[in-house]
């Protein structure tokens, strides 16, 4: 199958028009860098001067941040902070990305959601990551803030185009949320596209999902090697959810669509130079192919953008996010499909 580079080109070019709403597990990694000085007379533990913090979008608020940055900040999102510090912090980091925040919950019995990694360097050294905390709340939320939750989806969801629904299983998306999503979305004739890790079958009712090779895998109970594994799991995801296609990434063997009527169409790696961190790589896969699904694309077309943008952000540390100046720019001269 080869792509029309000129339908391409102008789907990437509409995802500015698109607006999304992200729901799910919203999360502040919170970046702690010092120079390091001697060694604790307290403990055999590294003392590190403190040089800046950076705070920067992590979890489903990574997915938001790579909507913000292709459609110049349509893009909402829904979600539980805690009454502490961290929760301004968030707040903060998702107005300077240009994300509507306003719908945000606040549950004074719950965490908000923050990874702090400490990272130090000598003076001629490379930065290094010491330790990791995180704050989280992984019980379940309670009555009172899900049905907050589900009052603000059912509000903000006519005037979005397609629904995020991104669980990192710390307890924002429950079943009842989750289907208040599908049923209102359903209502409004919005699409719903999923990343998540485990428990693939609690989504039915949506559009699409975007898993990933080794949870896919780990769903289905068995390998995935050739065409007829993948079809054979893709079916079986289909089936379980009613999508009407699922995309799965497969890191550096690229990606695999399944559609509908057994169709399948695998996409490969356009670009496998320079691969510095993929991190965060998942979020700019489902940012940019639910913004093209959004914006009309089919799904093997929204996956090739998806992948365009996957291999800009895997070059940078971090959660990286791009634009559309740059897929553009890093859109192959030829892209053969095999189907």
């Amino acid at each position: 199958m080869k792509i029309d580079k000129d339908k391409l080109k102008n789907l990437i070019i509409g995802l500015r028009d698109a607006k999304i709403l992200v729901v799910g597990d919203l999360a502040l990694d919170e970046m702690v860098y010092g120079d390091t000085e001697r060694i604790s007379r307290e403990a055999p533990v590294l003392i590190l001067q403190h040089t800046h913090t950076k705070f920067i979008l992590g979890g489903a608020s990574n997915a938001a941040h790579n909507v913000s940055e292709i459609n110049g900040g349509k893009v909402s999102v829904i979600g539980v902070i805690g009454e502490d510090y961290q929760a301004q912090d968030l707040k903060n980091a998702f107005r300077e990305a240009n994300i509507d925040c306003e719908s945000l919950i606040v549950d004074k019995n719950r965490k908000t959601i923050t990874k702090t990694r400490i990272s130090g360097s000598c003076s001629h050294s490379i930065t290094q990551q010491i330790v990791r905390i995180d704050r989280q709340t992984n019980a379940p939320i309670s009555e009172e803030t899900e049905a907050k939750i589900i009052k603000e989806v059912e509000k903000l969801i006519p005037s979005h185009d397609a629904i995020i629904l991104s669980d990192y299983h710390i307890g924002t998306l429950s079943d009842n949320v989750i289907g208040a999503v599908v049923e209102t979305a359903k209502k409004y004739g919005k699409k719903v596209i999923v990343d998540a890790q485990r428990d693939l079958n609690r989504y039915r009712g949506v559009s699409s999902m975007t898993p990933n090779l080794p949870d896919t895998q780990k769903h289905v109970g068995f390998f995935l090697k050739s065409k007829e594994d993948f079809l054979k799991a893709g079916n079986m995801l289909i089936e379980q959810t009613g999508a009407q296609a699922v995309l799965i990434t497969c890191g550096g063997d690229g990606m695999v669509v399944v559609e509908k009527g057994d169709k399948y169409t695998h996409i490969p790696v356009f670009n496998k130079a320079e691969v510095f961190d993929v991190t965060g790589a998942g979020d700019t896969v489902t940012a940019l192919y639910t913004l093209a699904l959004a914006a009309g694309a089919e799904p093997v077309y929204a996956a090739v953008i998806g992948n365009i943008a996957a291999g800009i952000v895997i070059k940078q540390f971090g959660c990286a996010t791009t634009n559309i100046d740059e897929i553009l720019a890093s859109m192959p001269e030829n892209i053969e499909l095999e189907v």
